[in-house]
């Protein structure tokens, strides 16, 4: 019997439930290659997830067992578009699965975005993270004052990580040389900026009362911009929010060495500044019939850095249809085109949270092996590369990154993994060296 083989681009969640759905799906033989740019697998939860969330990121461990399922195989440090192309990836598979996620951030649209000082929570979170796309000199933290717009669960991360002390993070996976960084951190007051109330944040209740428990922090809110006229209608959830945050406004600050203070119906008109951020000028909003619209009031806050955390959204892959208003490659229940599905934010844009992946995979499995055909491919991914002097990073070879990982962490006395900062030291890690100009 011919076996089917497919070939995922990404190796998230959404590229690796899609292996796993494949694998489970099927009942004939499948080979599935997880290809990813990066030397590391499993996307946001390496890169993503906030490093002082480390029941969220034990999803690693589900991960790995995928990666380890007989017939999955993982190729790091390979790129679409750079190492191979779409044709490339339609003569060595049958079908090709594109997984890529949602890498960058939305912008704001107003006056003053691109002074220095205005950055993405993105790159933020990328560089707590240890991406080896962000340096570890990418931010200095010598702001003394941080407004940084949006009221999700990201901007949440972003402020209790800037909130936080380097001590409180030291048993994390946070790279050491961000450690450092974040040990020198000039920050003493926070403004997280929403341009609706209380009620339309997309806070989870639980990291929205994780925030209001930190220890080296004052956490507190205004009255008036958390009053909410009828509770009834709201689901539970949002009642919790709204609950918690109008018990900030009733508290006193207790003079810890930062101070962080929640907004609502405040939008960013203009980012104000000569030759760098020295303040956000925003305008007051309310409801008109469901859309928000600005009163004409005005408030100006100092700050020395602004981070815009408004949102995620995919980029177009070479050679891939894209939609740019929805930001998503077209499709139906998965299938893009002839041989070729989605899965993840890439298919239905940056909503729901890691688990949402799951269904969205065994959707696209079941679309894709309903009319698949095997033995479509006519060459081998492994031949092409080799003719181009390029060799994947394995799964071993991440093992044995990952142990290095670990071994860096027992000499820093410092939990259970470090992370490793840049492709050089992960790919010396497994015996392998950077190829110049190369997606490793």
């Amino acid at each position: 019997m011919v076996t089917l083989r497919v070939a995922i681009v990404g190796s998230g969640p959404a590229g690796i439930y899609t292996a796993e759905a494949l694998v489970k799906q099927s009942h004939d033989p499948v080979e599935v290659d997880v290809l990813e740019r990066l030397p590391t697998p499993y996307g946001l939860v390496r890169y993503g997830v906030a490093p002082d969330h480390t029941s969220i990121k034990s999803i690693a461990g589900y991960l790995r067992r995928v990666l380890e399922t007989p017939g999955v195989r993982f190729l790091g440090g390979v790129e679409l578009g750079a190492d191979f192309s779409v044709d490339d990836l339609l003569s060595c598979y049958d079908a090709v699965v594109y997984c890529t996620g949602a890498m960058v951030d939305r912008h704001l649209g107003v006056p003053g975005e691109d002074l220095p000082g205005s950055v993405a929570a993105t790159d933020f979170v990328n560089w707590y993270c240890g991406h080896p796309d962000v340096p570890p000199d990418a931010f200095s933290l010598d702001a003394e004052e941080v407004v940084v717009i949006g009221v999700g669960n990201v901007a949440v991360d972003v402020v209790r990580i800037m909130a936080k002390t380097a001590d409180e993070l030291r048993g994390t996976d946070v790279p050491e040389e961000v450690l450092d960084r974040l040990a020198a951190s000039k920050v003493k007051r926070i403004h997280m900026v929403g341009r609706r109330g209380p009620e339309h944040a997309k806070f989870t209740l639980k990291e929205l009362r994780e925030l209001g428990e930190l220890l080296n922090a004052d956490v507190l809110t205004f009255p008036d911009e958390v009053a909410v006229a009828d509770l009834a209608p709201l689901s539970r959830q949002v009642r919790g929010n709204v609950d918690v945050l109008r018990s900030w406004s009733e508290r006193k600050p207790a003079d810890r060495p930062r101070r962080l203070e929640v907004r609502f119906w405040l939008r960013p008109v203009e980012i104000l500044g000569v030759s760098r951020v020295e303040g956000v000028r925003l305008e007051r909003t309310r409801l008109e019939n469901g859309r928000v619209v600005g009163t004409g009031d005005f408030e100006t806050i100092p700050a020395d850095m602004v981070m815009r955390s408004v949102g995620y959204q995919s980029v177009a892959l070479p050679g891939v249809p894209f939609d740019p208003g929805s930001m998503t490659v077209p499709n139906v229940a998965g299938k893009a085109s002839d041989r070729q599905y989605v899965a993840g934010w890439l298919k239905r844009g940056p909503t729901g949270v890691i688990g949402t992946n799951k269904s969205d995979a065994a959707e696209t499995a079941r679309t894709l092996l309903a009319e698949a055909v095997p033995g479509t491919a006519t060459a081998r991914l492994d031949d092409l590369l080799a003719a181009r002097g390029l060799s994947p990073v394995t799964y071993e070879d991440w093992l044995a990154i990952e142990a290095a990982e670990a071994s860096l962490a027992g000499s820093l006395r410092r939990g259970e993994w470090v992370k490793l900062v840049g492709r050089d030291a992960m790919l010396g890690a497994c015996g392998r060296l950077a190829r110049p100009g190369g997606a490793s």
